[in-house]
């Protein structure tokens, strides 16, 4: 293999890309953060897909209502990018702007190291696709925009998996027939996977499935959507599906009960808390943070009398590195 194909192989998206092929489907759990995206790649997962109601909840204590930013987006997409090396599928919104603006928003998320981005057709400022309320733009802007959004990716990485979103099935005045038309116009548009927001039923889904172009179906299993096992998904011919809110939901919930028992024992039930904490697979929060690593660094690039803060300090205490056979 010549240097550049081994550097294409590495590539984010050409990685996420042989997934989508290894997988029907490619089950994708959501994270907020890259401490959450570390548990999940941790855990075993092959892809990661950053949240962006996550994302908003997280960084600005706010709902996903098209409160959160371009920079702020696309600076998480960088940090959680950079903390695991699994692809990462990101929320891009409405790619903040019209058709102009995508092209930005695209050409942000792949120097942030994204392997894949999703990109709807909602009216400015958005809102979560499980939220009453949403509008859509017209059917001709909405494809402008996804095919702007392609000429970025394939002028800059070919490889990054653009996902088209359409949100008018549960929109004002909207409809599965038209959300179907805008499937199949995103993936002529140039788009990889087409992305039905909110299908109600089972048979919704079922028809989705049927009626999208070559079975490119990219499914968000929350909120009134209907819940799947793979087999199942798999039978549809689903080709991925996010789960984008779990471990956002399950760190809300551990932090609430925490707080909670804290506030009513006082500083009693720490100690408890600490004993199930160290019990736990992610107990060892110091080594799974990766001091481990820092003291390994530490002994390959400092000079040898840095070791010597090690001796009769306390606290946690990374191993030494395996020394060289002589």
């Amino acid at each position: 293999m010549h240097l550049g194909e081994k550097a294409a192989a590495q590539r984010p998206g050409t990685r996420l890309r042989a997934l989508l092929k290894e997988h029907r489907p490619l089950v994708i759990p959501g994270c907020y953060d890259a401490m959450s995206a570390r548990v999940l790649e941790h855990v075993g997962f092959g892809a990661i897909y950053m949240s962006g109601y996550g994302s908003s909840l997280a960084l600005l204590g706010l709902p996903d209502a098209g409160l959160i930013t371009l920079t702020e987006m696309a600076m998480n997409a960088r940090l959680i990018a950079s903390a695991v090396r699994v692809p990462v599928i990101a929320d891009a919104d409405t790619g903040y702007g019209n058709a102009l603006n995508a092209i930005r928003t695209v050409e942000e998320y792949i120097r942030a190291g994204v392997a894949g981005l999703h990109m709807e057709d909602q009216v400015a400022p958005k809102r979560c696709g499980h939220v009453a309320g949403r509008e859509v733009i017209p059917r001709e802007e909405a494809v402008r925009k996804i095919r702007a959004a392609c000429a970025a990716r394939d002028a800059m990485d070919p490889e990054v998996v653009i996902i088209a979103r359409t949100d008018s099935r549960g929109a004002h005045g909207g409809s599965l027939d038209e959300a179907i038309w805008r499937a199949n116009a995103f993936l002529d548009a140039g788009a990889d996977l087409a992305f039905v927001e909110g299908p109600a039923s089972v048979a919704e889904v079922e028809r989705i499935c049927r009626e999208v172009k070559g079975g490119r179906v990219f499914y968000n299993m929350t909120g009134i959507s209907p819940r799947f096992t793979e087999k199942e998904m798999a039978e549809l011919g689903i080709a991925a599906c996010i789960l984008p809110g779990v471990a956002m939901r399950a760190t809300l919930m551990a932090l609430y009960d925490i707080a909670r028992a804290l506030k009513d024992q006082g500083t009693a039930a720490e100690p408890e808390f600490d004993r199930r904490y160290r019990a736990h697979p992610m107990g060892d929060l110091h080594g799974f943070s990766g001091f481990a690593r820092i003291r390994a660094l530490e002994e390959q690039f400092l000079p040898p009398e840095a070791g010597e803060k090690y001796a009769d300090s306390l606290g946690y205490r990374p191993p030494e590195a395996p020394k060289a056979a002589e």
